[in-house]
Order: structure tokens, then sequence, then C-alpha cells
């Protein structure tokens, strides 16, 4: 576990990122947590006194890392872009995200599908779960895994789905 204070930032114009807020994770500490990593992984603690689990890191170059923290949670810190925070993290191995039943019967329909699907690395069949996860209507979870099929039926990653869907391919 290791503990470090740091700022909530927040990127103006950073492609995808644009918008987030996040905190930044130096290569030096990211590699107490998890040594040799240079890619994404799971932690869980504390953010001040907030239990956390299952964020995801994001890594930014030469071992350095952020962590994209949502509006849900900075609402329950209580806090903004600017505003100092307490961490306490560890890596989270024993974090898994369970396949919706709906998006297995849908992947199920043609064997291709599927296939495409666990060929993707396992961040982005998480983005799309997570993505389908959290439609707040059942609408919009229908559209969701309709984008999500026709990704696969592509052989398309989840970023490449979603930049097509919003007409910039």
């Amino acid at each position: 576990m290791i503990h470090f204070k740091a700022e909530i930032e927040r990127f103006e114009t950073m492609g995808e990122k644009t918008g987030w807020s996040y905190v930044f994770i130096p290569g030096v500490l990211a590699n107490e947590i998890k040594a040799g990593c240079k890619k994404s992984f799971r932690v869980k603690g504390k953010i001040d006194e907030i239990e956390v689990s299952g964020l995801a890191t994001i890594p930014m170059g030469e071992g350095d890392f952020i962590i994209a923290l949502n509006g849900t949670l900075r609402k329950k810190l209580r806090k903004e872009a600017g505003a100092a925070i307490e961490l306490s993290l560890t890596e989270d191995k024993d974090f898994k995200i369970e396949m919706p039943e709906d998006l297995e019967i849908c992947l199920s329909e043609e064997e291709h599908l599927m296939q495409n699907f666990l060929k993707q690395p396992k961040s982005h069949q998480n983005y799309y779960i997570n993505w389908i996860n959290q439609a707040k209507t059942e609408p919009t979870r229908t559209k969701r895994l309709v984008m999500t099929v026709k990704a696969m039926d592509k052989g398309q990653d989840f970023g490449t789905m979603i930049r097509e869907s919003q007409g910039k391919t």
C-alpha cells in the first residue's frame, strides 16, 4: 500500500481525454504499486476517506499513470480540479468485470461476434461492458448493445466505435 498526496487535475484539451478530471501518479509511485508495469492495471484503497476499488490506472508514458476521477467519485469527495486529496492505494488483484447476460446473448448470435469481442484487449472488453452497464434507460442500453454488436461485426475496438458513432472516423 502506498500513501501520497496529490492535486486533482483536469485535461483542457487532450483528445478523447478532454475534460477528464484525474490524479497523476508518478512512475516511481506506480512502480511501488505494481513493479515494472507499463500498461493499465486496477487499484483499490482510499481517496481521502472514500473506499475505492477497481479504479483503472491509465499509462501516460515513461512509467507515469493517471487515475480518472468521474463525477460520482468527485461528488463523494466533494472536490473538483485544484483540490488536494490523500490517496492510499494498492493493486486490486480481485477486480473482475462480468459480461452482462444480454451482451453475451447478442454476441452469441454469430460465432465471429464473440470471437472478435474476446480478441479485444481486456481493457477494451471492460470499456464496452462498463459503457453498456452505465446506461440509465432501457432504450439507451439497447442502443449500446446494438452499437457493440455492429462494432464486433467490424472488429472495431471501443475508441474506433465511439469515434465512428460521433462521425469522427
